[in-house]
């Protein structure tokens, strides 16, 4: 396993990733994020994005709990607050493009199965049609969510301190 690759064999039920931050991989995009402990269960609670100003609060909190994790130096934390800032925008694009969250049209079988990374995480409806974008899908209530999500995981992915640790933490764990 290259050693950037987030570890999916770990047991997450019983693994505190604030006492063994050795285990943690930054991993590709959001990886983990409703897997690692006890963050999952720190930040998920604030994760909203229903209409714009619910994903402002949201946003809001989970940058200030950002900043706090870098004022810990717990990388960790800070990653995983920068991934469900991610995870805000993501998922709020998602629903502006398709009221309904789903992408592809339901089909009998899973088009992924034995395919490489990306194709083995997502929907298994992957190589199924994607389904029409809704009109307004610019303009709606979840793509003015997720425009708020955007400009924070930006500002969190880019801040200076984040930057340093994440820099720091790699050096540090990954041999």
């Amino acid at each position: 396993m290259p050693k950037n690759a987030f570890d999916y064999t770990l047991d997450f039920t019983t693994t505190d990733f604030r006492q063994h931050p050795e285990l943690y991989r930054i991993g590709v995009g959001e990886q983990g994020v409703l897997l690692v402990q006890p963050y999952k269960s720190e930040i998920l609670p604030h994760w909203r994005f229903k209409n714009e100003e619910v994903a402002r609060e949201s946003a809001q909190k989970i940058y200030d709990m950002f900043e706090q994790y870098l004022k810990d130096a717990d990388f960790v934390g800070a990653d995983m607050a920068r991934k469900y800032l991610q995870m805000g925008f993501t998922r709020a694009r998602r629903y502006a493009n398709h009221k309904s969250g789903r992408k592809y049209s339901i089909g009998e079988d899973d088009k992924t199965e034995g395919l490489e990374y990306p194709y083995t995480s997502g929907s298994r409806n992957k190589g199924n049609p994607i389904l029409k974008q809704e009109e307004d899908a610019l303009t709606n209530e979840k793509a003015r969510a997720a425009d708020v999500f955007r400009e924070y995981w930006f500002r969190a992915k880019n801040h200076p301190e984040y930057v340093k640790q994440k820099a720091e933490f790699r050096k540090k764990y990954y041999r």
